[in-house]
């Protein structure tokens, strides 16, 4: 769905900070100053909308986000086509001109409509902190696939020293998902493509972890259009040397039934928190969510009310 429809912003009163979101650094944004020739002439400390001439604009080269699908892309160009750029994008001074910290795909996206200027924010930030900012901005849009979110925490952790807890404050997940997206990047490159493009899912790739011949199995699992569970299997009965064809599913071996199990997983992955379903058997049951932070709790809230972050 694109991101420019529907995005008006909204009174938020929770306190600021990383994990609660980026209306904080938007601030009130109800007036246009003049068009800004260069990064010299915007003032970074400013909370107006600054209309930037496209061609001063460039990417940041660590962005989280490298694959932006091109018909999502195109649909996004039209909508701004017709009703502008209704959100600003986010950017900082950099090198005589302006680099993104926020809404590449919004300008990527201008480019194709053919706009000469976009409406922006202009903020002084370092380094670590458009880093932080642009891992936040495309996890809650749900815009980074798992190998790119994995990637921008080895960043994170490696140049800039986070630990896995400091990042889940920040971006309101918990350290056990953390964990888990990063060992996906010990799985060999085809593999992490297959993720990357959407053929396979983070669950079955956190089943092929440190198997022998995963990337054979990868392509197994996505010509078979196996589930999570099936491939679990299937990986269990190669490293005992049995038949590789899954068998058909059953209950885990503590007893709950491998599609409620393999659901909790799907959805553990997805909101990056705990979670348990206790089904009755006749179609109703408890679908349980466990947070740790009150950040967690405040990220849930906003994609559960459907609210814009």
């Amino acid at each position: 769905m694109s991101d420019e429809i529907g995005e008006k912003q909204k009174p938020v009163k929770r306190p600021h900070g990383l994990g609660r979101g980026l209306s904080a650094l938007l601030g009130d944004v109800n007036r246009e100053e003049p068009v800004a020739a260069s990064a010299s002439s915007a003032a970074p400390s400013s909370k107006a909308v600054q209309n930037i001439e496209v061609a001063l604009i460039q990417p940041h080269p660590e962005q989280p986000r490298r694959h932006f699908e091109q018909d999502a892309l195109q649909e996004l160009a039209d909508s701004i086509a017709k009703r502008g750029v209704i959100q600003p994008i986010i950017v900082r001074p950099h090198g005589g001109g302006f680099q993104i910290v926020a809404g590449e795909r919004r300008w990527r996206a201008a480019q194709k409509a053919q706009l000469h200027r976009i409406p922006a924010i202009v903020r002084d930030f370092d380094e670590q902190e458009t880093l932080e900012i642009a891992l936040v901005e495309n996890i809650q849009r749900e815009d980074l696939n798992p190998i790119e979110e994995a990637e921008a925490y080895r960043k994170l952790i490696g140049e800039f020293h986070h630990s896995q807890e400091a990042l889940g404050r920040i971006v309101g997940k918990s350290r056990s998902h953390i964990a888990n997206l990063m060992r996906l990047l010990d799985l060999p490159d085809p593999v992490q493509q297959a993720v990357s493009h959407g053929r396979i899912s983070m669950g079955h790739a956190r089943a092929l972890i440190g198997v022998p011949g995963c990337e054979s199995m990868a392509l197994m699992v996505e010509q078979k259009g196996l589930s999570v569970r099936e491939t679990e299997q299937l990986v269990r009965r190669t490293k005992k040397g049995e038949d590789a064809e899954p068998k058909s599913r059953g209950a885990t071996p503590g007893g709950k039934d491998a599609d409620i199990a393999a659901l909790e997983q799907h959805l553990a992955d997805i909101l990056g928190l705990k979670v348990e379903i206790a089904d009755n058997g006749e179609g109703a049951g408890i679908l349980s969510l466990r947070y740790s932070t009150l950040d967690q709790l405040d990220m849930l809230c906003q994609r559960l009310s459907g609210e814009r972050i």
